[in-house]
């Protein structure tokens, strides 16, 4: 009887397992893809402006360039901070080993085996302005893709773009000489200077 019961089982077991089997594959598949190929990464906040959107970018991330040194100026990377370890950051690689780096006041060349990152919104990002070389150890990999929002769907290029009045420009209005930003990409002053909005007496931008 109990040998019935056992042949009985048989099957459901041996679809079980298979099932199993299946799901564990898939997960080392994904695992092997994310942790060596390619992965999905979310970047918020202004400092990439207007490569990447402030409200939230959600953007495809390749690792083979970094496991070959395929990095160049221009490349926009997922990087770990060196400020804080946990902390995965994207900025655009500004200068590579051996480059010389700065503005008219102070100019410094990139030691080996590091690369200089820099925000695309100077005016709002910290980065090797202020932290020095990032070691090339800590890159994650290349931002190739805008997956999200669907305006920005599209490859991530070497350059910055130009900025687009429409896109930036705030749905405002005056009261008592304090403009009010009603769309939430406006929140640096640099933004309300470069398109002409300006408060009678005092400039406040209020991003809900």
């Amino acid at each position: 009887m109990s040998l019935q019961v056992f042949r009985h089982w048989i099957p459901t077991v041996k679809d079980a397992f298979d099932r199993t089997l299946m799901v564990a594959k898939f997960f080392c598949s994904l695992h092997v893809t994310n942790t060596f190929l390619c992965t999905c990464a979310l970047a918020m906040g202004p400092s990439m402006l207007p490569t990447l959107n402030l409200t939230g970018s959600l953007v495809l991330v390749e690792r083979l360039s970094i496991r070959f040194g395929k990095m160049a100026s221009g490349d926009v990377v997922l990087i770990r901070s060196p400020e804080e370890p946990r902390k995965v950051v994207i900025k655009r690689i500004v200068g590579v080993e051996g480059d010389a780096v700065g503005n008219e006041e102070a100019t410094a060349v990139v030691p080996k085996g590091h690369i200089w990152i820099e925000g695309d919104n100077k005016h709002n990002s910290r980065d090797s302005r202020q932290f020095g070389p990032v070691p090339y150890g800590l890159l994650e990999g290349r931002v190739f893709w805008v997956m999200w929002p669907p305006e920005d769907f599209g490859s991530v290029g070497r350059k910055v773009e130009n900025i687009s009045l429409e896109r930036y420009k705030c749905s405002s209005s005056s009261v008592l000489g304090i403009r009010c930003c009603l769309k939430p990409q406006c929140i640096k002053p640099d933004l309300f200077e470069t398109y002409g909005v300006y408060a009678i007496t005092v400039q406040i931008s209020l991003c809900l």
